[in-house]
């Protein structure tokens, strides 16, 4: 036997099949969907619009049900996964309750949970400080960007400490110049805190800065067309993406997209 120690996959797929009912007949939303993520991993998802990237990311998250095929998280299915609370999960928007203060959102699923009032003080100070929001903790979300927002949800899918952080295209509507900064403070913490990440993206410059992984996704039904990975350092400033290295990466996912439309 080998002593090289092989990756732990922490999400497995096997032939993964998810067709929806409809009025109007079945939709199949995804076909044969075979992947491994492992722990530590940043997989982005990229696809065209419809082409099941977020189905897929609620599959693993216990949201949507699997027609046909297999899935585990952390060995165990998505149901027991998020019964054990396995994951954090961001949606596009953040979400957060207007009449709550920033601390009062992030301190909500740990209520639900039943943490106490001291671990809940303690949990909602360290992910503040983890995504660089420590002065607004008693500020309310229409006094914050929507790019703060967005860091308070992340902050609020951290706040129990799950080993997966599952994020569904979170930085979309944000401008540029916002997006390429929480995307460098997403990178940050992701290196700190040492979680495996699965993110939806439209943007390939945003796939290939971010991911130690790239799942290049097809039209509906959703299949993949190509699994990239990264030869980027961890270690990636903003310019990485001027680099010869960044380009060929980006130059792949880009004809994985056109290859996908070729499926028949």
């Amino acid at each position: 036997m080998s002593d090289t120690a092989q990756p732990e996959a922490v999400i497995s797929v096997q032939n993964l099949g998810l067709t929806f009912q409809t009025g109007d007949g079945s939709v199949e939303a995804l076909k044969d969907v075979s992947l491994d993520i492992n722990r530590g991993d940043f997989v982005s998802f990229i696809g065209p619009s419809g082409c099941g990237k977020t189905t897929f990311l609620r599959v693993m998250a216990d949201l949507e049900t699997p027609t046909g095929g297999q899935i585990t998280v952390n060995g165990v299915s998505p149901e027991a996964a998020r019964r054990a609370r396995a994951y954090g999960y961001v949606f596009q928007a953040a979400g957060l309750y207007p009449w709550r203060t920033i601390g009062g959102n992030i301190r909500l699923p740990l209520e639900i949970m039943g943490y106490s009032r001291a671990d809940q003080v303690a949990r909602v100070k360290r992910v503040l400080e983890l995504v660089e929001l420590s002065d607004f903790e008693k500020k309310y979300p229409w006094q914050l960007s929507g790019g703060m927002q967005q860091r308070a949800s992340i902050a609020r899918a951290l706040a129990f400490d799950a080993d997966i952080l599952l994020m569904d295209e979170p930085f979309g509507a944000l401008d540029e110049i916002v997006r390429d900064h929480l995307n460098e403070q997403l990178l940050e913490l992701w290196k700190r805190t040492e979680k495996t990440i699965a993110f939806v993206t439209h943007s390939i410059p945003e796939a290939v800065y971010l991911s130690t992984k790239i799942v290049v996704m097809s039209p509906r039904p959703g299949r993949i067309t190509d699994v990239i990975e990264s030869p980027l350092p961890r270690d990636r400033p903003l310019d990485i993406r001027d680099s010869a290295e960044f380009l060929e990466v980006a130059h792949r996912v880009r004809e994985g997209l056109r290859a996908g439309h070729a499926y028949d």
